[in-house]
């Protein structure tokens, strides 16, 4: 695209090309630290967000991948400045990094509108990191590119007399977590695995919530073609690194934003390549909060209908039998996109300045097996299902191509439970009543709730069961699972019992029926004895009286809104701070 800025025009020289006092302040604070006077009056100023951090094993390369965006800002004509950001290791933050993803958009729009920024590349890639750096550089506003960071290498597990076993992460920590807990792995075993299941820095090897969640902002425009499926230890996704630091040059001359890209269309080919991944649950409290950020109506509705027209295609964990090594081998996301292509808005415009249909033009799959053919899907039952009901009337979401296919149309007993803890003592209580028809149920472990929505919605098979060899159960929750998890899942079930849902109105001993081709969920309560259980219900004590988390509980909106915070929904950046 030809250059719409000039040198004049950058937002920059608010700070830095007046000839008042506070500029040559500014210019004076620059040249402190090593710079020159032209250094940051002749060129684009680039902020290069970065969520690594020692305790973020995603993220540990990060440091070494802000060098080479520098470099490649530098050969473009730009100046790079790296901005620390708060980051949020997936497997080290409690109670949960979906209470603080709220908090790192904050941080990202506020540095991004407070210092003197021409355009953004963001480095991030773990589950949370990604949203939430994508949300506020929406709402800041300025020219946007992301820089994924990369999943992990693959692994093999190795038994003796047994073909070697590929392994990812999270998906069989959960899988050898119930062998184990049955008494058909050992203690050295275990520890054998403990040791070498995740091999190198990058985020989980399977589609969970990281992949899916990168693949979605490659899908809206907002990443090079290709760029979010490269392995984090591959020399390729250093040099990937250095191509953003160019591009982003590039973008602020161009003056090219998330406002002009991300169109009800980009949401759309976001949605159809959730769907195609068979990506995470996840995806639809993040994708909802991206779409309200930027103005685009997107519903849970929109998502199903979508998942009732996409075949699941990639055959990756947990829904298929691969990991992100073999997908970037087989061509990426152009490839399956390429696959997928009636079903996208190929004239959407992205960050090469080039269209998406123009990105995947020639991209064809590679790996038959791992990006499958529209007439032999991993899933012809799509991705994900949003069913309702008098348990959940603003929607529940379920990952219906990791879910077993008898427990789709199941009724049962339920069995109910008020907290992690609760749950975790009963379900190794060889006395639990209960059979493999249960219904669990955790409650009270929402947004609100909880608070900030954890992980929690993959319930433990109870441990009696997993001695019979039981390996999923119905479980229905306010909490998200991680998009690494498998099993009949019922989550996000919206409003939350912590603000009145429904759910908390079920009691041991009641009846529930999932239907999931008809997308119901019900009670089988009569209406007069839920009206008495409502009189009588008492909310639960705010888990909060200060801080963040009493500010989060009292603004994040629910689950079918996106979990972001009433008062940052909607376009449009604040006015520009004075300078003076």
């Amino acid at each position: 695209m030809p250059p719409r800025k000039t040198l004049a025009d950058l937002r920059s020289r608010r700070w830095f090309a007046a000839t008042d006092m506070r500029a040559f302040a500014h210019r004076q604070r620059m040249q402190q630290m090593g710079l020159r006077r032209e250094d940051v009056l002749d060129h684009p100023i680039i902020a290069i967000v970065n969520t690594w951090s020692d305790l973020s094993p995603c993220h540990a390369h990060l440091r070494e991948r802000a060098e080479s965006v520098k470099r490649g800002v530098l050969m473009a004509g730009g100046m790079p400045f790296e901005l620390p950001a708060m980051s949020l290791g997936e497997v080290m933050v409690k109670p949960t990094t979906m209470l603080y993803r709220n908090f790192l958009a904050m941080e990202v729009e506020e540095l991004l509108r407070s210092l003197p920024i021409d355009g953004v590349v963001l480095l991030a890639g773990c589950d949370k990191t990604t949203p939430a750096t994508v949300m506020g550089a929406i709402s800041a506003g300025l020219p946007t590119l992301f820089c994924a960071a990369g999943p992990m290498l693959s692994d093999r597990y190795l038994q003796p007399g047994q073909p070697p076993r590929t392994v990812g992460a999270g998906t069989h920590t959960r899988m050898f977590w119930d062998e184990y807990q049955a008494g058909h792995i050992s203690e050295p075993e275990w520890v054998k695995l403990e040791a070498h299941m995740t091999r190198a820095p990058g985020t989980c090897n399977t589609m969970g919530t990281a992949s899916t969640m990168t693949a979605i902002v490659e899908a809206l425009g907002l990443a090079l073609p290709g760029s979010t499926a490269i392995p984090a230890m591959d020399a390729g996704h250093t040099r990937m690194a250095t191509s953003c630091g160019e591009r982003i040059v590039g973008l602020v001359w161009e003056d090219l934003k998330p406002a002009d890209l991300l169109t009800p269309g980009a949401f759309r080919n976001a949605a159809v390549v959730q769907m195609a991944l068979g990506g995470s649950t996840n995806a639809a409290v993040h994708l909802l909060a991206m779409a309200r950020r930027a103005g685009v109506a997107l519903t849970l509705d929109d998502l199903d209908a979508i998942a009732r027209q996409v075949p699941v295609l990639a055959n990756l964990f947990p829904s298929g039998d691969r990991l992100m090594e073999d997908f970037h081998y087989a061509g990426g996301l152009p490839a399956l996109m390429d696959r997928v292509r009636a079903h996208l808005s190929l004239g959407e415009m992205t960050v090469t300045g080039r269209t998406l249909g123009e990105n995947i033009d020639g991209r064809h799959s590679l790996d038959d097996e791992t990006i499958r053919p529209l007439d032999r899907p991993v899933s012809a039952d799509g991705a994900l299902a949003v069913v309702r009901g008098n348990l959940a009337p603003d929607g529940a979401v379920m990952k219906v191509s990791a879910a077993s296919p008898q427990l789709l149309c199941h009724e049962g007993r339920a069995l109910v439970f008020d907290s992690p803890a609760e749950m975790v003592a009963q379900c190794n209580d060889p006395a639990l009543d209960c059979d493999e028809t249960t219904v669990m149920v955790l409650r009270y472990a929402g947004p609100v709730g909880a608070p900030g929505m954890p992980e929690w919605g993959g319930l433990p098979i109870p441990k009696k069961l997993l001695a019979r060899g039981v390996r999923d159960m119905v479980r229905i929750s306010d909490a998200r699972m991680s998009g690494t998890h498998y099993g009949s899942c019922v989550l996000h079930v919206s409003p939350e019992a912590a603000v009145g849902g429904p759910l908390a109105l079920v009691r041991t001993g009641d009846r529930i029926r999932l239907d999931v081709p008809a997308r119901s969920l019900q009670l089988l309560v009569p209406d007069e004895e839920l009206a008495q259980r409502r009189a009588a219900w008492q909310p639960p004590p705010p888990a909060a009286t200060r801080g963040y988390t009493r500010l989060y509980q009292q603004h994040v909106t629910q689950a079918h809104e996106g979990c972001d915070f009433d008062f940052l929904q909607g376009p449009g950046p604040n006015p520009e701070p004075a300078i003076f």
